[in-house]
């Protein structure tokens, strides 16, 4: 039977990047332990964080969010850049508890919203954020490559 005990969440430390490439680049996102390490340094501010889940010992997901102060009105939100769960671990609430963790932290700073982004090529995700009340109707976002 699947292992569904919460997992533990801290945040991420430069001894984690090794086990956070790996599931980048498992899912499709190659990134090799150094690239993770500048990452993580970059989010290192009071305005972003990453953080792991762990479950016996090993690191089975990870979240990267920002709280992002809007021009149009005097608030903030939180974005999330990157959601990955083991494929191995996924069904058992670990994504659900990451991102009850960035919105812990997005209502800590009095954010208005989470925004996340998911790809039509990927249904589970989007599947699993409509299921926490995430609104999909709202999204237009355009994209022009640099």
């Amino acid at each position: 039977m699947p292992d569904t005990t919460p997992a533990v969440l801290r945040p991420a430390t430069i001894a984690d990047a090794e086990a956070i490439a790996a599931l980048f680049t498992d899912e499709g996102y190659p990134a090799g332990p150094s690239a993770i390490v500048a990452r993580l340094e970059r989010f290192g501010g009071p305005d972003a964080s990453v953080v792991v889940a762990e479950r016996g010992g090993e690191v089975i997901g990870f979240i990267a969010f920002r709280a992002v102060p809007r021009f149009e009105h005097d608030d903030a939100f939180v974005r999330i850049l990157a959601l990955v769960v083991d494929a191995g671990a996924r069904e058992r609430g670990v994504g659900r508890q990451l991102m009850a963790e960035a919105e812990r932290f997005g209502q800590g700073r009095d954010a208005v919203f989470v925004e996340v982004t998911a790809g039509h090529h990927r249904p589970d995700a989007r599947h699993l954020y409509e299921s926490l009340g995430y609104d999909a109707s709202v999204t237009a976002y355009l994209r022009k490559r640099l």
